[in-house]
């Protein structure tokens, strides 16, 4: 792994990988971006990601993610497999594994490709929203560690109080943005669209079991546009689309400045209620 100081971000340290060699390589747990159980699912996804972008192979810049969680990840160093399975002109295909003891915890593919100039539009817009610094930062309950590393500032679906009432509307808009504050990159962008607690938790105004067991990324802008961004907030929203049977998806959209879609992302989740 590389050289970590004390100056380093929280998140780049949690993102940490040694140096990809074969097709492989390791990283640990940081506590830091601990969840209820395991890591939170956005520093895996992030991780993962980088495991790729560390690739000596690797082809342009991300299109898409797919991550599996197929088992808990415990605390920890862990293995990652990382392969090119097939590279064209323009895009390439990856295959990504994260093991413990030699038992798969998350499986992913990923797409990674070269942009090109192109006619370009954006059929969705924005949700309307107050600028981040009318709204008071509105964290997670304190005992859910990752959450302490992000700055949230909710417009809408805030984290419903015990006992609350069930709604009819699963969406919820915030702002966020990391703690410290940090210029955003595909990384920590991949993170941020795991950002939602579960869409469950509003609909029925209590917490109960969930967790995700598949998000899909996909990443609208190029290096440019992200780097742009800055250390800016970025505007997320989610809602779900339909609860059933012991599951629900997540449709959820990450906006950047002045109105810029950056990414999409799309999970299903497993719920017990």
């Amino acid at each position: 792994m590389t050289d970590v100081s004390v100056t380093t971000h929280v998140f780049d340290a949690a993102v940490d990988l040694f140096e990809v060699r074969d097709d492989r390589t390791e990283g640990h747990t940081h506590p830091a971006y601990a969840n209820m159980v395991g890591p939170f699912g956005g520093i895996t996804a992030a991780t993962l990601l980088r495991a790729v972008e560390r690739h000596p192979d690797v082809l342009g810049m991300p299109l898409s993610l797919t991550i599996n969680y197929a088992g808990p990840i415990a605390d920890g160093p862990f293995d990652i497999a990382v392969r090119p399975v097939r590279t064209n002109r323009t895009t390439q295909h990856w295959s990504i594994e994260l093991s413990q003891g030699g038992e798969i915890a998350t499986t992913a593919t990923a797409v990674f490709g070269l942009r090109r100039p192109t006619w370009s539009s954006t059929e969705l817009q924005a949700p309307a929203a107050p600028a981040p610094d009318s709204l008071e930062p509105t964290p997670l309950p304190d005992f859910i560690a990752w959450a302490r590393n992000y700055e949230m500032r909710y417009t809408a679906g805030v984290v419903p109080e015990e006992g609350s009432a069930e709604v009819a509307d699963s969406t919820s808009t915030l702002w966020v943005r990391d703690v410290p504050s940090r210029p955003l990159d595909f990384a920590s962008l991949t993170a941020m669209c795991d950002i939602f607690y579960p869409r469950a938790f509003l609909r029925l105004g209590r917490v109960l079991p969930a967790g995700t067991v598949s998000m899909t990324v996909y990443f609208h802008a190029d290096p440019e546009t992200v780097a742009a961004q800055s250390d800016s907030p970025v505007l997320a929203t989610a809602r779900a689309n339909r609860f059933e049977q012991g599951f629900f998806d997540q449709s959820a959209q990450l906006w950047g400045r002045d109105g810029v879609l950056l990414a999409t992302s799309h999970q299903i989740v497993y719920f017990k209620a």
